[in-house]
């Protein structure tokens, strides 16, 4: 006879343990997969033989009065940051033109895209976004514990191959959505859509539904393509804008997003808001950051150059290359694309693996200087042949 299990015994204090203790949304996440362990490729390399393409990084640099701001603050580090982040708060209400009540600042756009659904859905709610649109939609979806609808994406025969489908997407809304997230331009596929017809798709929506636009690009995208969104903000208390520090203000490394939204929707996101969010050195870079309005234009200006000519490059070597708005570009490399990565990386050349997106025949591929791609495209001449 089996003996009778001790009530006093220890549990096994294992990963599954923790795990059936967790909440439901957060027993079904995995972590974030940064794609490759950069930290020991630059040991392996070297910082200057490594061609770092993978993270979407804008090799141009912050500007010098971010620099300098972040010196200046070194004194204070014993302080903590000012709370509410008035004075970029206030610059960011000069720089866009709104009130600074309808902005919430986080540490980079990433965790507001999470709080998003912590506030505003659950289980039993719904969460609309598009294949292939930002990874952290379904991670934030997930982690709430609501269900994700998944619509699917358009063609890759169509004109914006792999975007986002605006008439799907608003057909897919039900009484239960109540939150939908669309990325413009578009992560990873770099697609966008124009500012016309995401006014039409937000009077398709329904006011009690909360739309989430993610302009993570905004500032590399071409005047052209109009994909900014913030004159539709008056109009729709249900539309959240969200935007970063990180790519055109080459930033990432302090960690600041923000969010435009009506002021009684930031208000009720304050109230999950961690306090000091932002870091005080951080604070100062963004906000000088945004007074340089020259070194924003000349390093998305170098961007813009070097986005047509890597893919006008690329698509010389019979690659297939959608339209990008953004600072990098996806690129089809077919069955061997796992090979061809990995034969990169011997190479010191790093790309952005896709198979997480389930688009396992792509590459992401972030612009780099002239130099770099010119490193990216000898090395890739080398693994083709």
């Amino acid at each position: 006879m089996d003996a009778a299990p001790d009530p006093n015994a220890q549990p096994a204090y294992d990963e599954a343990w923790f795990a059936s203790r967790a909440t439901a949304g957060v027993r079904r996440l995995k972590a974030y997969d940064p794609g490759h362990d950069l930290v020991a490729l630059r040991e392996r390399f070297g910082e200057l033989a490594l061609v770092e393409l993978g993270s979407n990084e804008n090799p141009y640099g912050a500007s010098p009065a971010a620099r300098g701001a972040i010196l200046d603050e070194l004194h204070a580090l014993h302080r903590y940051p000012d709370p509410r982040g008035g004075v970029l708060k206030r610059a960011l209400a000069e720089k866009h033109g709104v009130d600074a009540c309808r902005i919430v600042l986080g540490n980079g756009s990433h965790e507001l895209l999470m709080q998003l659904a912590q506030v505003f859905a659950g289980p039993g709610d719904e969460v609309v976004f598009s294949q292939f649109g930002f990874a952290v939609f379904a991670l934030a979806t997930q982690a709430a514990g609501a269900s994700a609808c998944v619509v699917p994406a358009l063609g890759v025969d169509d004109p914006m191959p792999l975007g986002h489908d605006l008439d799907a997407i608003a057909a897919a809304i039900t009484p239960a959505t109540k939150l939908v997230y669309v990325a413009n331009p578009n992560n990873p596929t770099g697609t966008w859509f124009a500012r016309e017809r995401f006014a039409r798709f937000m009077a398709a929506v329904p006011p009690d539904v909360i739309v989430v636009m993610d302009e993570a690009y905004a500032e590399m995208a071409d005047a052209a393509a109009q994909t900014d969104a913030r004159p539709l903000l008056e109009q729709h208390a249900n539309l959240v804008i969200t935007r970063t520090f990180s790519k055109g203000y080459a930033l990432a490394g302090m960690r600041v997003g923000y969010a435009m939204a009506a002021p009684e929707l930031v208000a009720v996101m304050e109230r999950v808001r961690e306090s000091f969010n932002v870091n005080g050195p951080a604070l100062a870079a963004c906000a000088a950051a945004l007074g340089d309005e020259a070194h924003l234009a000349w390093s998305c200006e170098r961007n813009a150059e070097q986005r047509v000519a890597l893919s006008e490059a690329l698509r010389s070597r019979g690659l297939r290359v959608p339209p990008s708005q953004t600072n990098f570009v996806l690129v089809e490399l077919g069955e061997r694309t796992s090979k061809i990565e990995a034969a990169l990386l011997e190479r010191g050349v790093v790309l952005r693996p896709m198979r997480g997106y389930g688009l396992p025949t792509y590459s992401r591929i972030t612009i780099g200087t002239r130099d770099e791609n010119r490193r990216l495209l000898a090395a890739l001449d080398e693994v083709l042949a």
